[in-house]
């Protein structure tokens, strides 16, 4: 008779290692977000006790909140779509480029385009309010360099341009990771692949979207719900530029900073923390409603792909 098998001992090494993560993870995160949504279903006054989505009633149809709360999710929105449009291109271009065989350099390139994702945003900030101010900044005198002097601005301090002026930044700032994730999956790709698409006399256009691309559909999008997440809950930048106020009147204000405002309080704009902790709560759904269609919907369709 064959011998039997021993039953392998469980591994005791996983969660001693694991534990103090989570209970980090616990403690810091899932705590503040589970009393933040209990905090959002109970009344800002004494005595009020459990009011249910009578606070998500109120942001939405308030007007001492609710005309703050959808200008902040609509530009919230722009600045999304300038990120998806802008910098996820911009970085897949930058990722195919590096990907090119026998490119000198490559380290060096890869280092300078990410090297500004790990700059404080205070450090970005400051440089690029001094770069593009009317009155001692470089950008006016590049312009007029080259003949576009007639079109520089005081972008950071008009209300339709100051949004777009700082999406930018952030673009610039941030188009090293989607880079990183596109330049990793790329070079995933089997070689034998590439040279099969040029033996048969794919041109590099043809090569990239119809085996490399296809190939790397599924970073695409993890690269999309990473960009949704960060920029819903973006915040820093434009504190550090237009402050808490989102100048010049409101023309930059996003969720964060209007929660910002509204819990701490700032200036004519009285501090309720059940309120921010309500906004919070709704800042969270937007998220998890944005994950759960990139799971349900986005994952589904890649698989069906693939098969």
């Amino acid at each position: 008779m064959p011998p039997r098998s021993r039953a392998r001992p469980f591994p005791v090494h996983i969660p001693v290692f694991l534990l103090p993560a989570a209970a980090i993870y616990t403690l810091f995160m899932i705590y503040p977000l589970v009393d933040s949504l209990r905090l959002s279903l109970f009344g800002a006054q004494a005595g009020e006790g459990f009011v249910g989505l009578g606070n998500y009633v109120r942001l939405l149809t308030d007007p001492l909140y609710a005309p703050r709360f959808w200008g902040a999710l609509q530009h919230n929105l722009v600045f999304f779509a300038i990120h998806m449009l802008v910098q996820n291109p911009v970085g897949l271009l930058l990722a195919a480029l590096l990907s090119v065989r026998y490119l000198r350099g490559r380290a060096v390139y890869r280092t300078l385009l990410f090297g500004p994702t790990v700059l404080s945003f205070v450090i970005v900030g400051f440089i690029w309010e001094l770069m593009l101010s009317p009155l001692w900044g470089i950008a006016g005198g590049v312009m007029r360099a080259v003949g576009l002097g007639a079109y520089f601005r005081p972008w950071l301090g008009l209300e339709g341009p100051a949004l777009v002026t700082l999406s930018l930044i952030s673009v610039w700032q941030f188009v090293g990771i989607p880079m990183m994730l596109f330049h990793t999956a790329l070079l995933g790709i089997p070689d034998e692949l590439l040279e099969a698409a040029r033996v048969d006399g794919a041109t590099g256009w043809r090569t990239f979207w119809g085996i490399q691309f296809p190939l790397i559909l599924p970073v695409a999008g993890l690269v999309a719900i990473l960009t949704y997440v960060g920029n819903f809950n973006a915040f820093d930048l434009i504190y550090v530029v237009q402050g808490a106020l989102a100048g010049p009147n409101f023309s930059t204000d996003i969720l964060g900073t209007f929660f910002y405002r509204t819990f701490f309080g700032h200036q004519l704009e009285l501090g309720n923390p059940t309120m921010g902790a309500t906004v919070a709560g709704a800042m969270f759904l937007i998220i998890l409603t944005g994950v759960l269609l990139y799971l349900f919907v986005w994952q589904r369709r890649v698989e069906v792909h693939e098969l």
